[in-house]
C-alpha cells in the first residue's frame, strides 16, 4: 500500500475545482465509478487518521491501491472529495449534514441534523447526491457531545445518567466552550431535557486538559467533552449517559465520490468495519494513539487483525 502525505497545496491550487453542480443531475444518476486507485482523505486529529489508515486498510485488502491524504480544513476537503481529489472521507452524520445544509442553503438556514439518526441521514443523503458524492450506511460507533463529571462525585451521588444528575436536585458549574451559554445541545439543553442546574459556564473549551484537570480539582462539577474522549480516567472523569438523546446523531460515516469510488466493491469493503466498531473502541485506538503514543497505521492494523477483518 502505498502513503502519501500532504499534498495540501495541490489542492489549493486547485482548490476551484468543484464537482456536479447541483442542476448537473446526469452527473448524480450516472453509474456509480470504480477507481482501482483511491485516496483516502483525513482531518488531521486522531480518530480522523484512525478511520483512515483502517479504511485504507480494508480498501487495500479489498484490491484498491489507496493513498492517504491530510486536510485538516473541512472548507478544504469537502470540495476536494466532490472534485475527486480525495475520494473517501471518514465523516459524522449529523455534523456534515448541517455543513452541507449551510453551504447549499446559508449559513442561516435551520440545522437538518437531530438526535434521530434516520432522520438525519435522510436529510444527509439528500445534501449530499447533487454534489455527487454517496453517504454510505453508518456502523454503531458515534462521536458525540458528552458530559463528564469525577468519579467520586459520581459515587458520592448516585450518578449514572444525565438524568440522575437532573433529578439529584444538584446545581454544577460547567467547564466547556463559551458558546455552551447558546448552544441547545449545551446549557440550555441540560436544563431543559434534563432539569440540570447550571450554575455557570467556566470557558475553558471542550474536552481540553484545563477543563478536565477544573473538574478533577473540584473547581467545576462536570466538563464538555466526547463519547470517544480517551484520557478521562487518566482524570478520574466518567461520562453520564446521554439518556434522552440530547445529542445530535453524530454517528461515523464514510462518504465517497460517486463517481470514483461508488461502486459495490468499495461498499462491502468499508462496510465490513460496521459490523465490528464501536463507539468504545475508538476510544479505546484514540488513547493508544493519544496516550501511549502509538502509531494510528499499527493501532489501526493491530484492531483490523484482532477482529478478523485482516487476513
Amino acid at each position: 500500500m502505498r502513503r502519501c502525505w500532504g499534498a495540501l497545496a495541490a489542492l489549493l491550487l486547485t482548490g476551484c475545482a468543484t464537482g456536479p453542480s447541483l442542476e448537473n443531475q446526469g452527473a448524480v444518476t450516472a453509474a456509480p465509478g470504480d477507481s482501482r486507485h483511491l485516496t483516502i482523505g483525513s482531518a488531521g486529529f486522531t480518530e480522523s487518521d484512525l478511520l483512515a489508515q483502517m479504511y485504507a486498510l480494508l480498501l487495500d485488502q479489498a484490491g484498491y491501491r489507496t493513498s492517504l491524504l491530510t486536510v485538516a480544513n473541512r472548507e478544504l476537503y469537502e470540495p476536494a472529495l466532490e472534485s475527486g481529489q480525495i475520494d473517501v472521507v471518514p465523516e459524522y452524520a449529523a455534523t456534515f449534514a448541517d455543513w452541507l445544509n449551510a453551504k447549499t442553503h446559508g449559513a442561516d438556514a435551520a440545522p437538518v441534523g437531530s438526535p434521530d439518526l434516520g432522520a438525519t441521514m435522510t436529510a444527509l443523503r439528500r445534501l449530499a447526491a447533487p454534489r455527487g458524492l454517496t453517504v454510505l450506511d453508518p456502523g454503531r460507533a458515534v462521536d458525540q457531545n458528552a458530559f463528564a463529571v469525577a468519579a467520586s462525585y459520581a459515587r458520592e451521588h448516585d450518578l449514572r445518567t444525565l438524568s440522575d444528575l437532573g433529578a439529584s436536585g444538584l446545581t454544577v458549574r460547567l467547564a466547556a466552550g463559551d458558546e455552551c451559554v447558546q448552544r441547545p445541545y449545551c446549557a440550555p439543553g441540560l436544563k431543559k431535557t434534563y432539569g440540570i442546574g447550571i450554575s455557570g459556564v467556566d470557558p475553558k473549551g471542550v474536552g481540553t486538559t484545563q477543563a478536565k484537570r477544573a473538574v478533577q480539582s473540584g473547581h467545576d462539577q462536570m466538563v464538555l467533552t466526547t463519547t470517544t474522549d480517551a484520557t478521562l480516567s487518566d482524570f478520574g472523569l466518567v461520562l453520564l449517559a446521554d439518556d434522552k438523546h440530547l445529542q445530535n446523531a453524530d454517528y461515523i460515516v464514510p462518504v465517497v465520490n460517486r463517481a470514483r469510488a461508488g461502486s459495490e466493491g468499495v461498499t462491502k469493503a468499508l462496510g465490513k468495519l460496521n459490523a465490528v466498531l464501536t463507539t468504545a473502541d475508538l476510544a479505546s485506538m484514540n488513547q493508544q494513539v493519544d496516550s501511549w503514543r502509538r502509531l494510528a497505521r499499527d493501532v489501526a492494523r493491530a484492531y483490523l487483525e484482532d477482529k478478523g477483518l485482516l487476513k
